[in-house]
């Protein structure tokens, strides 16, 4: 049989997770992963006091990023990281930053594209 690859972004990790169980109850799945993501490169920094200056910047600092010098200019022009333009509530950029990757047998390929889209996807 042949399988297929649904791709599905969601605005949380719970609507994917939702998506994901249901999809487990009506068919099975080859494979299957949720993961965030965000347009910037580092593993997470954390700045116990920031008043020394032991900081590497503001992305770092307000992003939580491990940026070098080039991203760090990035980051910190980010909406995210300037406290001058939010999209949702409690300051939090809005955005879906959750992929639900879900591998099925081709025959179920449309159902959970129904089913991920129920629950949010784009």
């Amino acid at each position: 049989m042949a399988e297929k690859s649904v791709l599905a972004y969601f605005n949380t990790p719970e609507q994917a997770q939702q998506a994901l169980e249901k999809m487990n109850s009506e068919f099975a799945l080859i494979d299957s992963s949720i993961d965030r993501f965000d347009g910037y490169p580092g593993e997470g920094y954390t700045a116990a006091y920031p008043v020394t200056g032991n900081m590497q910047g503001l992305g770092a600092l307000t992003l939580d990023g491990a940026f070098g010098r080039d991203s760090g200019i990035l980051a910190a022009a980010s909406t995210s990281a300037s406290g001058l333009s939010s999209g949702a509530a409690g300051n939090y950029v809005s955005g879906m930053d959750t992929l639900l990757v879900a591998v099925v047998q081709e025959e179920n390929r449309d159902r959970a594209m129904e089913i991920a889209q129920e629950f949010g996807a784009l």
